[in-house]
């Protein structure tokens, strides 16, 4: 499919899906979100595609931000409405994958860029990033996930003061804070990025997939992680990766998981 916004390109069963608006910072529009969304789930069906990285074009910006200018005028109703669609159409969407989405944060990554790499399932940085919710500086607050997503990755103490400073920070700062992964020159980003996600291929998809449901379910107000941990450990038995898994495993040789 082609894009306007973003460019999809994927090798070895990795997805790279980059936000392409350069002159822009990668800020994020209706249509860049639209684009995303069909994006991310076209690879969650493809069964080819096993691990995807999301990044933004150039070496200043993964997402600046939100495009303000699209919703500066907005009254009650209408912004509601945007952060509501907002999270079903993208946020949600990344954070609730069964393939893994890791972000590559390759400069800065605010508002709206954020919580994007926030929903990612875990985050890598350039060591020139920046990284914050800038939005009580316009008079709002995060609408796209960000307070809680933020406080669950770092703690409360730290988001309230992140949130309410509106201040960056940077890549080492995060990594510190629990916020990324690891950090890297920006030359070695992607890269770092792609052998992380070829080590995930080689395992079973399933019980991936069965491993993101049972995290997810510890942060979801209402759901009791332990139990979907019991129920999709038990699933796992019923399939045939778990078959192949552990036959592997006792004839000593590595496993060639079929993926059901």
């Amino acid at each position: 499919m082609n894009y306007n916004n973003i460019i999809v390109e994927s090798a070895d069963h990795l997805a790279v899906l980059t936000i392409n608006r350069p002159d822009q910072l990668n800020a994020l529009n209706s249509a860049t979100i639209a684009e995303l969304s069909t994006a991310f789930k076209a690879l969650e069906n493809d069964g080819e595609i096993k691990a995807i990285i999301v990044t933004g074009s150039g070496q200043k910006a993964f997402v600046a931000g939100a495009d303000i200018k699209e919703f500066y005028q907005f009254d009650v109703a209408q912004g509601k409405e945007l952060a509501a669609k907002g999270h079903e159409t993208l946020f949600n969407l990344v954070q609730d994958l069964t393939t893994p989405v890791i972000a590559a944060v390759n400069g800065f990554a605010l508002g709206g860029g954020l919580e994007l790499a926030m929903s990612c399932h875990f985050r890598l940085a350039s060591d020139n990033a920046k990284l914050g919710l800038p939005e009580v500086t316009l008079g709002v607050i995060p609408g796209y996930g960000g307070t809680q997503r933020l406080a669950q990755l770092v703690g409360k103490g730290r988001a309230m003061e992140m949130i309410m400073t509106a201040q960056m920070i940077s890549a080492e700062e995060a990594l510190r804070f629990g916020l990324v992964n690891h950090v890297t020159t920006q030359e070695e980003l992607l890269d770092t990025c792609k052998q992380i996600a070829l080590k995930i291929v080689k395992n079973s998809p399933v019980a991936i997939k069965s491993a993101i449901k049972a995290i997810n379910a510890g942060y979801t107000d209402g759901v009791n992680g332990f139990q979907v941990e019991i129920d999709e450990f038990g699933t796992c038995f019923g399939t045939e990766d778990f078959k192949e898994g552990t036959t592997a495993f006792i004839e000593k040789r590595k496993a060639a998981f079929p993926g059901k």
